[in-house]
């Protein structure tokens, strides 16, 4: 039994050690979406950059795969945060407009790494194209 108990400790202390990507740990990262509208030729408006309220922001953690495990949705000022992730590979991506697309929308991604505790990335401004 006490041969049992600890191996159980043992192996509860070895996984703990081995944390990979995720939630879990202490760093942070934030940013910013903005939206530039263009017009229904492709062209840019001008004075047409705003802040992307209410979008969606997706986080892939590592990369195995490309399917993402967290998202969240900006704030009315377009801004996000990420908290508690762990050290390792990330990518973050958001979906803008695309009249050429089949699906009408296309993946704007932001790969990053967190290499310390308690690290803030700040990812600054994203920009993404919104069609009227």
């Amino acid at each position: 039994m006490r041969y049992l108990l600890s191996l159980v400790i043992a192996s509860t202390f070895l996984y703990s050690c081995s944390k990979v990507e995720g939630q879990g740990g202490s760093a942070t990262v934030k940013g910013v979406v903005m939206e530039q509208l263009y017009n229904s030729i492709g062209n840019p408006i001008s004075g047409g950059k705003y802040e992307a309220a209410d979008q969606d922001v997706f986080l892939i953690y590592g990369e195995d795969d490309n399917f993402y495990d967290d998202d969240i949705k900006t704030s009315y000022d377009g801004s996000f945060v990420f908290n508690y992730l762990q050290k390792g590979k990330y990518t973050l991506f958001v979906y803008e407009d695309c009249s050429s697309c089949a699906s009408g929308k296309k993946e704007i991604l932001v790969p990053f790494e967190i290499t310390e505790r308690n690290q803030v990335i700040d990812l600054d401004t994203i920009v993404i194209k919104k069609q009227l």
